[in-house]
């Protein structure tokens, strides 16, 4: 098999999430930085002259075969005598900035990736991805909204790279999006950091600029109106969230943010409406049923969690991470057996390719059968 054909690249725990609460306004403090300018989306994709100059040297010159020049580009990326990229979490950086400081977030490695192949003649483009949930080690959970990644097509087939193959994708899976809206998210994550410094007007800045160049990207309006609500401008912020609820009804911080707004504003009528459409809008959708579930087994509270499990699986039967979480609170909750059998289904579930994660499977269903043996004797 060709390397690109299954081509899954690690480094990826998951895109910084943006903020799903308005809360309450943090307390005013002195300006924190000046107003920065906004780079523009040419700015942001500009390939540095060193950078196109070792791409032209180690990519498209020696190469005309479009396979083995993505091959080469992802050895430019990651190898260490090339850019030597390493993941950062809250790295969403220009092209020129991930080159310079060799750190990405899955946004960051994306645009670059996306640029840096068309550069080099390579049919790629940008995907989206309306929520995910990630896994690294055995206990870490990640519950995330958005995720991007890359789709190619050569000689006729398709590809994804993807900066983490534990990444459990939503039903519909990864859709292309415009330049534009890849651009809108990136304003938009910007906009979200600088909101949490504190930073209000270059937030502000970041945001407008998102809404500019995509002004149906509901999320960029949802985090808008949490900074108006942050602000106390709450008639401003209201319009914010109305504006995402006309473009995605079912956005789920939108209608989270919204019915608190109208709550905080003496519209019980209203808060109670948007309140049943996010519990309508949960209990069809197999990840917030995982992330209750998930919330329930923290707070030991199993046999919540089984129920919550339960439904996801009945929403997306094929996700072995669900089969897994139930697997763990029948255990937790004393049920051997049926967590045995649950962590088999998560086994057989896990794919033909992923050697690792079935064996870390059936090596915890082993140590569930020896326990049911053991309890059995006694």
């Amino acid at each position: 098999m060709k390397r690109w054909q299954s081509l899954v690249l690690l480094v990826l725990l998951a895109c910084p999430a943006v903020p799903a609460s308005a809360g309450p306004p943090p307390p005013l403090l002195a300006p924190v930085n000046a107003l920065q300018p906004v780079p523009s989306p040419e700015d942001i994709l500009r390939i540095p002259p060193d950078l196109a100059a070792l791409l032209q040297q180690r990519v498209i010159a020696p190469v005309n075969s479009r396979e083995q020049r993505l091959e080469r580009l992802v050895h430019l990326i990651f190898d260490a005598d090339g850019m030597h990229l390493e993941y950062d979490p809250y790295a969403t950086n220009t092209l020129a900035e991930t080159w310079q400081t060799q750190r990405a977030n899955c946004l960051s490695f994306t645009l670059m990736f996306v640029t840096l192949a068309r550069a080099a003649g390579i049919d790629a483009r940008v995907q989206e991805v309306a929520q995910v949930v990630t896994w690294h080690q055995d206990e870490g959970v990640i519950y995330n909204v958005g995720h991007v990644n890359v789709g190619l097509t050569l000689n006729g087939r398709t590809a994804v790279v993807d900066l983490d193959r534990n990444v459990l994708y939503d039903r519909y899976g990864p859709r292309p999006i415009s330049e534009a809206r890849a651009l809108a998210h990136f304003y938009n994550n910007r906009g979200a950091a600088q909101m949490a410094d504190g930073n209000t007007a270059q937030a502000r800045a970041y945001l407008d600029a998102a809404l500019a160049i995509a002004p149906a990207f509901a999320a960029g309006w949802n985090n808008l109106g949490v900074l108006d609500t942050r602000m106390g401008d709450l008639g401003q912020a209201r319009q914010d969230y109305e504006t995402a609820l006309q473009l995605q009804p079912r956005h789920v911080a939108a209608l989270t943010n919204a019915s608190a707004l109208y709550q905080r504003l003496g519209d019980g009528r209203r808060a109670e409406r948007l309140a049943r459409r996010l519990e309508q809008v949960q209990k069809a959708d197999p990840f917030a049923q995982f992330r209750m579930g998930n919330e329930a087994e923290q707070r030991h509270d199993y046999a919540q969690a089984i129920e919550y499990y339960t439904r996801a699986i009945r929403l997306y039967g094929t996700a072995h991470q669900f089969h897994f979480g139930l697997a763990r609170a029948y255990f937790l909750a004393g049920d051997t057996r049926r967590a045995s059998l649950e962590m088999a289904r998560a086994r057989d579930l896990s794919g033909d390719d992923a050697d690792v994660l079935r064996s870390t499977y059936q090596a915890k269903l082993d140590s569930l059968q020896r326990l049911r043996q053991r309890t059995a004797a006694n």
